[in-house]
């Protein structure tokens, strides 16, 4: 869809730090993370709630979901892992997406008040990806 963000990194229009593209979907580093590994997973089409996306397409995209929430705590030797999706409100692009975020104990995480933080530069933010990248192709997730 014109205009999508999401969308645009899909095509390969606007610039992402990839985890993973495949055909039910893909990933790619959220770029104000909760912490560092934060996941954002899109399907390759453009929808903008759960309700839109397809009954046949929910095993394929909800199975990357979920191997990605096992690689990135895998990838990043983190305790745990946040799933998460907004649907229309607090939803900041309109377009279907999850959230998966790698949790520790005591990492200050309380309910939905979510700190962001950056990446120190393009490279941090690649060894992150290529971490998760790496647990999601080794089967560790």
């Amino acid at each position: 869809m014109a205009g999508c963000v999401f969308c645009g990194i899909v095509a390969g229009e606007l610039p992402a730090v990839r985890v993973v593209d495949e055909p039910d979907g893909v990933a790619f580093l959220d770029t104000r993370p909760v912490f560092k590994g934060h996941v954002l997973v899109v399907p390759r089409t453009h929808l903008v709630t759960l309700a839109d996306l397809p009954t046949e397409a929910l095993a394929g995209y909800f199975g990357l979901v979920r191997r990605l929430a096992v690689a990135v705590e895998a990838g990043l030797d983190a305790g745990g892992t946040f799933v998460a999706m907004n649907n229309k409100v607090s939803q900041s692009v309109p377009h279907l997406h999850t959230h998966v975020v790698p949790r520790t104990k005591g990492d200050g995480l309380r309910g939905f008040f979510w700190p962001r933080t950056r990446y120190t530069d393009d490279a941090e933010a690649r060894s992150y990806a290529d971490r998760v990248s790496a647990a999601l192709a080794s089967g560790r997730s």
